[in-house]
């Protein structure tokens, strides 16, 4: 006699919080696709490419709780809830995350969150776009005698300002790469200027990575406009530095602001 179980096959609990890189799906390592292909549920963000969800087999759940600017339908502590229950549930769950988990992805609130629950969690890190896209731009974020240094941050805070950080950044003379600062663009720029650095080159990159991608390449005074021009908007990173200079775009701007200084 043959006998069949109905009874669902009880998995142990466990998480991978997974940084999906930039954009390009080909940027995710080789690490993070192995874990998308042990997964049974995978909970993914508004920024991860979904040519990635191929990565998972047929069978596991794929549920999209991303946030975008001025869309937060999921909390994050509706994601970290999520991501527990099921872990629990139903076993493995891969946290896809855009970017590097750890680099304003709020990825340590969630690892957090799953060992409050003493359920077994890693992370598998991810190219940051902070880096990743000004490279692939030919933007280094460090140069021998350009920058020695370079500061990642928030361009608002989660009161809607712009990070104080931003202020002191602006005073250094390291590279300074702003994430989720596009829609506070003039108002940075104008921190910059306090600072008497209205010469500055600046990059502002759009989807970087991917099909999507748009490029403003300016100086302090002229970046506002030269963004509205070429109508970047969200999801956008800006570079403050002289090694912006360094890119094929800048050397017009250079020529110019040079022979204006000498007229």
């Amino acid at each position: 006699m043959i006998v069949t179980s109905t009874e669902k096959t009880i998995k142990e609990p466990r998480i991978t919080l997974v940084g999906a890189g930039p954009g390009d799906p080909d940027l995710i390592t080789l690490k993070a696709v192995k874990a998308l292909q042990t997964a049974d549920v995978v909970l993914y963000d508004a920024l991860i490419n979904e040519e990635l969800l191929h990565y998972a087999p047929e069978h596991a759940t794929k549920v999209y709780v991303g946030k975008r600017s001025g869309d937060h339908t999921y909390s994050q502590d509706a994601v970290n809830r999520l991501m527990v229950d099921y872990a629990i549930n139903y076993g493995h769950v891969v946290r896809l995350k855009g970017g590097d988990p750890f680099v304003f992805g709020r990825g340590f609130e969630e690892l957090d969150f799953a060992a409050s629950y003493s359920i077994p969690a890693q992370v598998i890190p991810g190219i940051s776009s902070s880096i990743g896209v000004p490279g692939l731009q030919n933007i280094p974020v460090t140069h021998r005698g350009l920058s020695e240094s370079f500061w990642v941050v928030t361009g608002t805070t989660s009161s809607g300002k712009v990070s104080n950080d931003v202020y002191e950044a602006a005073r250094t003379k390291a590279t300074i790469v702003v994430l989720m600062g596009i829609h506070k663009l003039a108002e940075i720029t104008e921190i910059f200027k306090k600072e008497g650095k209205n010469k500055l080159p600046v990059a502002v990159i759009q989807s970087g990575t991917t099909d999507n991608e748009k490029v403003a390449i300016g100086i302090v005074d002229t970046i506002v406009e030269v963004v509205e021009e070429k109508k970047i908007t969200s999801p956008a990173l800006i570079v403050f530095g002289e090694v912006v200079s360094l890119h094929p775009q800048f050397q017009p701007i250079k020529e110019f602001y040079d022979i204006t200084a000498e007229g």
